[in-house]
């Protein structure tokens, strides 16, 4: 049984990685045929949804690519900024799909940013009661550590439909303004699917050591 979980929760990631890897490498090859670099796509979008304040900037890395709310910045990395392709476009349309969605105020991603902070103190303390709960056998510390955890979890979940919105968006806007053709759909819809399969795959693996941790804690409150 741990054999497969353990399985589950290495490979599930790495094919995730690979899978995004190997989609956008390949489609980082193919030039669109109207030829504008993720830097002058991020632009399109953003002039045509009226977002003139948000900058466009580049960033060091591979698929480092983000958008800051705080700044107003859709940051590409170097080679989606500079170069022409179909990959490039659709990361850029992504990130830029962010920026709609903090000008609309979407729900979701609203409420992602209000877990930030419990996130990110669950995943510097978490573990740390989980196992000092673990080794001495203490329910109490298992328990603050699950629930510090599970607010970890829960921010993976709601990134879910933060992202897939984001990525139907990216879409939209690139059908609309003419930035991809009918051909240079599906390898883009290609690139998004594969770069959304990463988060599933975290909160995947999230979800099955949150629940990993209450069959632990269960079996030590049944022991005492």
């Amino acid at each position: 049984m741990y054999i497969v979980y353990f399985a589950i929760i290495m490979l599930l990631p790495l094919y995730a990685q690979m899978k995004v890897k190997g989609t956008y490498n390949k489609f980082a090859k193919e030039r669109t045929m109207k030829g504008q670099t993720g830097a002058e796509v991020a632009r399109a979008i953003l002039d045509a949804n009226g977002l003139y304040d948000v900058r466009v900037v580049p960033t060091q890395g591979v698929l480092s690519d983000h958008y800051n709310p705080a700044t107003k910045t859709v940051a590409l990395s170097e080679g989606n900024f500079y170069e022409a392709s179909i990959a490039g476009a659709a990361v850029a349309a992504h990130e830029v799909g962010h920026a709609i969605q903090h000008k609309e105020a979407y729900s979701m991603l609203t409420l992602r940013s209000k877990l930030v902070p419990a996130a990110n103190i669950s995943s510097n303390m978490s573990w740390i009661f989980v196992m000092i709960g673990i080794f001495a056998s203490s329910t109490n510390m298992l328990l603050l550590g699950i629930i510090l955890l599970a607010a970890g979890v829960l921010f993976q979940l709601v990134t879910l439909p933060v992202e897939f919105d984001a990525s139907k968006r990216a879409l939209v806007q690139m059908n609309s303004l003419g930035i991809i053709t009918n051909e240079e759909e599906r390898p883009a819809r290609k690139v998004l699917s594969a770069a959304a399969l990463t988060y599933v795959a975290a909160a995947a693996v999230a979800v099955l050591e949150l629940l990993r941790l209450v069959l632990i804690f269960t079996n030590m409150r049944n022991d005492d």
